[in-house]
């Protein structure tokens, strides 16, 4: 009997196209045993761009993952900052992971440096402190932010995915990381393209948040792919 495992990714931002872009990247990152739900934001802002938002994301994601906990076998955050990450942690009894915390946990596996490019300036601090609370602030090497306006750059992908490449250089080439990560849930089609464009490590936080996953379950999870096959 084939055992489908479902799994929860929250979108904290309230853009329905975005939730289509993480649920694409999760997919992708996961075996065929696994089933992917979705809950998106219905309240708050549509990209995620400074801490004030980034707190009503963590509200949202609240009341999205206690509501679905029960019929799910993880539940992953898909916001950089990881909103509500500790919160939901301590009133679910099922594994939740930020992907913010997914990609700095990989990225910065056996002492490597890395560095994180984004859109959003104004997250700065709330991304430091990832980094920080993770024991990996001495690794981040730098954080390069693309310029312009983030929700405009967003209505254009190909020249927000051609600004994301230029900070992933520039953060090898300046910063000498070993490995980049593009930081944000509504990034992830840029992402997925950009770790097919470096030699180097370009780690997307969807994908690298669905291999948490799959550590985090252990033998369940490989028990599960055995029977899928």
């Amino acid at each position: 009997m084939n055992l489908i495992r479902p799994l929860l990714l929250i979108n904290p931002n309230t853009s329905l196209p975005s939730t289509v872009l993480m649920l694409h990247s999760a997919r992708a990152a996961l075996p065929p045993c696994y089933a992917v739900l979705t809950a998106t934001a219905t309240r708050g802002a549509a990209m995620i761009t400074n801490e004030a938002e980034l707190a009503i994301a963590e509200e949202e994601v609240l009341v999205m993952g206690k509501a679905r906990a029960t019929f799910v076998s993880a539940i992953v955050i898909s916001a950089f900052g990881n909103p509500g990450l500790q919160a939901l942690r301590q009133r679910v009894a099922v594994p939740v992971v930020g992907i913010g915390e997914a990609a700095m946990l990989e990225a910065g596996a056996g002492g490597r440096r890395f560095g994180i490019v984004t859109t959003t300036p104004a997250l700065q601090g709330a991304i430091e402190r990832v980094a920080q609370q993770l024991g990996l602030g001495p690794q981040l090497t730098c954080i390069r932010f693309t310029p312009g306006d983030p929700l405009v750059l967003a209505g254009d992908p190909r020249q927000q995915e051609e600004r994301l490449a230029e900070a992933v250089q520039a953060c090898i080439e300046l910063g000498g990381a070993q490995a980049v990560i593009v930081g944000g849930g509504p990034l992830a089609r840029a992402a997925d393209s950009l770790s097919q464009r470096f030699e180097l490590p370009v780690i997307s936080p969807v994908a690298a948040a669905m291999r948490l996953v799959l550590a985090r379950l252990g033998p369940t999870s490989e028990a599960a792919q055995n029977q899928q096959a």
